[in-house]
C-alpha cells in the first residue's frame, strides 16, 4: 500500500496564493511554500512539473477568488450589474494588492484564458443589452470601460491613489454616461 499522501496539491497552491499575498508573486519558489507548509521542497515537486504550473495553479486560485467578489458585489443589490463588475474589480485591488497584480498586472502573452474571454463576453452582453449598441461595439464600449476601471485599480494597487467609494462610485457612473452619449445609446 503506497503511504498516504499528507501534503495536497490544494494545499500547496493555498500556500502559493499567501505567499503572493505577503511578499508578491516573486516571492513563490518551492522553499517558500514548502516552509509554509513545514515539509520539504518534495511534495511541491511531485504535484507540480515546474513552478511556472504552481504559479498558473495559483492564479487559478486567486481568479476563483476574485469571482467571489464580483458574485459578493453584484448580489449586493448596491449597484447595478455592469457598475457592480468594475467596483469589485477596484475593491479587489484594494484589499488584495498582490493578488490583483498576480491576475491583471503581469505578463500574459501566450497564455490561453477562456474564463477570461468568457468574462469579458458576458460584460459584453450586459453593455448590448443596456444600450443597445451592435456587438461590435459593445465591445468597443466594454474595452473602453475597463480601461478606465482597471487605471483606478491599478492605482489602488500600487497605493497610488486611495479615493472614497462614493467618488469612485460617481467617476464610473460619470464614464459609463460619458460613453452613452458618445455611443448615442437607445437610453
Amino acid at each position: 500500500m503506497p503511504p498516504k499522501v499528507k501534503i495536497t496539491r490544494e494545499a500547496i497552491v493555498n500556500a502559493a496564493v499567501e505567499i503572493v499575498r505577503a511578499q508578491g508573486a516573486s516571492g513563490v519558489n518551492a522553499r517558500a511554500v514548502a516552509a509554509r507548509l513545514n515539509c520539504s521542497t518534495q511534495p511541491v515537486f511531485s504535484n507540480f512539473a515546474s513552478m511556472d504550473e504552481l504559479r498558473l495553479a495559483a492564479a487559478g486560485k486567486t481568479a476563483s477568488l476574485y469571482e467571489g467578489y464580483i458574485r459578493r458585489e453584484v448580489e449586493s443589490g448596491k449597484y447595478p450589474a455592469y457598475k457592480a463588475s468594475g467596483m469589485a474589480y477596484i475593491r479587489f485591488a484594494k484589499e488584495e494588492k498582490e493578488l490583483f497584480k498576480l491576475l491583471f498586472m503581469r505578463e500574459r502573452e501566450g497564455e490561453n484564458l477562456p474564463e477570461e474571454q468568457a468574462l469579458f463576453s458576458n460584460m459584453k452582453s450586459i453593455v448590448h443589452e443596456n444600450t443597445g449598441l451592435s456587438n461590435e461595439t459593445a465591445s468597443l464600449f466594454h474595452l473602453e470601460m475597463w480601461a478606465f476601471v482597471h487605471g483606478i485599480a491599478a492605482m489602488f494597487a500600487t497605493g497610488y491613489l486611495n479615493l472614497e467609494w462614493e467618488m469612485v462610485s460617481k467617476m464610473l457612473t460619470n464614464a459609463y454616461q460619458g460613453l452613452k452619449k458618445q455611443y448615442g445609446t437607445k437610453e
